[in-house]
């Protein structure tokens, strides 16, 4: 049970649920909840803390988000971050305007390190700063707590009444000593004692999944990737045999995954549940046969999940629920709310309008992968399913730059499975995020022997991170990665080239469509 919670009030930010992640990093169990809910609603929980996100707009335009003026006199403290900030200041009668200078980036922030948020926090600090509004007036019985060259107002408090704002983002990784802040808030102002760990998501969720299915049929959309496979448990020791995985081998997947997959879950696994496999690899092929845009791709293929599903369910009887896998960077990338649209996802902007179900259920939703794959060990999954390398739903159809064909298939897996064992041997594979092999559609002239070829070029990727949100390129042995081109070209035919990304993301998603 949730003794304590902190609630995110979300004014259209990006970083919503990063903060939210921040605060669950405290051992503090935290919810995103949108603006428009009540005060009543707010007041039921009983938070002890509440933090306003970012967001876009200005808090002088009638038509932002705004909040009632006595969400301030519950006694509940209260952090502003960014919009957040001038939200605070504008509501209780300070002034907000135009800034003179934007700032965006990297800023030098000068801290009041007697300040309760700033304990503990160097004077001169590295914040990320985004903003092209200001706090020009702080309001009555309100310290300015921090500034920059440009910002008379970086932070501002009034400790009577425990409200504390900040123009910066002190929960992106971009801020050195944002962590200590938000445990600052937490902990010393909140008076949290910090206790929920994930077990407790585990057990609460596994509890909300009993009470919401009932006596229900459950259908989970199980890929055998991390996220659908952690799903897939907690809705196996939620409902047992009520729920139905179907595994669609859509001839996209990594070598000899299929079968894999199958070993854990099928009959002979340990988990309770009723699996189907579906072989559908040549119907996928001939949906994909000449569709070369990344975005109908990856259309045809969350089109056909559906469809197979829908056709599975049919067979089984009336089905209530349909499970997802969904992670909360594939909500942010399919442009759900106010964010733009990056790529869609097969589990979320990916679903045709209509699906044969009462409900879709996505217990996953709100966490990050790292925070996935603690779930799955509280869950007692082994180490080496909830540590896998992380696949997208589309599989290997977002790994082959253009026209999906079966041969191009076996190149990329053939590639990709030679890539992933000799980083394992290598024991380079363990601090990586993610690494793959994808199969670019540039051809171009090499010689083998005494022979002209004219093959394609393998692009090997492998990425440094913790949340998938942003990724930095890493750095493999050069030794490695001649040992890995060398068998590549040798080993799989119609491949005469090897190239590794150097990328990172931003400016590039971490998979290749």
């Amino acid at each position: 049970m949730k003794n304590e919670m902190i609630i995110v009030l979300d004014f259209g930010g990006q970083y919503n649920q990063l903060i939210a992640r921040r605060v669950r990093e405290c051992n503090v169990y935290c919810e995103v909840k949108p603006y428009t809910m009540s005060l009543e609603e707010i007041k039921a929980l009983n938070p002890k803390g509440i933090i306003f996100t970012g967001g876009p707009n200005s808090v002088y335009d009638e038509t932002s988000p705004h909040y009632q003026k006595e969400i301030f006199e519950l006694g509940v403290p209260i952090l502003g971050i960014c919009y957040g900030s001038q939200l605070m200041a504008y509501t209780l009668g300070g002034i907000v305007e135009t800034a003179p200078v934007s700032e965006y980036g990297h800023t030098e922030v000068t801290v009041d390190p007697l300040d309760i948020l700033f304990q503990g926090v160097s004077e001169n600090t590295v914040c990320w700063m985004s903003h092209t509004d200001y706090i020009a007036k702080v309001p009555e019985g309100f310290k300015i707590t921090a500034h920059t060259a440009v910002c008379p107002v970086a932070a501002m408090a009034c400790p009577e009444k425990k409200l504390y704002a900040t123009q910066f983002h002190p929960e992106v990784m971009h801020t050195k000593e944002g962590m200590k802040m938000l445990s600052n808030f937490v902990y010393n102002v909140c008076g949290c004692a910090g206790d929920w760990k994930m077990d407790s998501f585990v057990e609460t969720t596994i509890q909300s999944l009993r009470e919401k299915i009932g006596n229900g049929k459950v259908l989970c959309a199980l890929s055998g990737g991390v996220d659908s496979s952690v799903a897939a448990v907690l809705l196996s020791k939620a409902v047992g045999k009520q729920l139905t995985c179907v595994f669609v081998d859509h001839g996209l997947l990594r070598k000899n995954e299929g079968d894999e997959v199958e070993a854990v879950f099928g009959p002979e696994g340990p988990y309770e549940l009723n699996f189907i496999r579906v072989n559908a690899q040549q119907r996928y092929y001939s949906k994909l046969k000449g569709v070369t845009d990344p975005e109908a791709k990856r259309k045809i293929i969350g089109e056909e999940f559906i469809r197979v599903f829908e056709e599975e369910a049919k067979k089984i009887g009336s089905v209530d629920f349909l499970v997802q896998g969904t992670i909360y960077p594939d909500v942010i990338e399919s442009g759900l709310g106010k964010s733009a649209v990056i790529k869609s996802h097969h589990n979320v902007g990916g679903l045709p309008d209509v699906v044969d179900f009462k409900e879709i259920v996505e217990p996953l939703r709100m966490l990050f992968k790292d925070e996935v794959r603690k779930a799955g060990l509280e869950l007692g999954m082994p180490e080496y399913l909830v540590f896998r390398q992380p696949f997208p739903g589309p599989g290997l159809g977002v790994r082959i730059v253009g026209e999906v064909t079966e041969e191009k298939v076996r190149i990329v897996q053939d590639a990709d499975y030679i890539y992933r064992e000799e980083l394992h041997k290598a024991g380079v594979d363990k601090d990586l995020g993610q690494y793959f092999a994808a199969l670019t559609n540039m051809r171009s002239v090499g010689v083998m022997g005494d022979f002209r070829t004219y093959d394609y070029a393998i692009a090997l990727r492998a990425v440094l991170t913790s949340d998938f949100m942003t990724a930095e390129s890493a750095q493999i042995p050069w030794e490695v990665l001649a040992k890995v081109t060398n068998r590549i070209v040798n080993e799989v035919k119609g491949v005469n080239r090897v190239l590794y990304d150097c990328t990172g993301k931003p400016p590039a998603t971490i998979e290749f469509e």
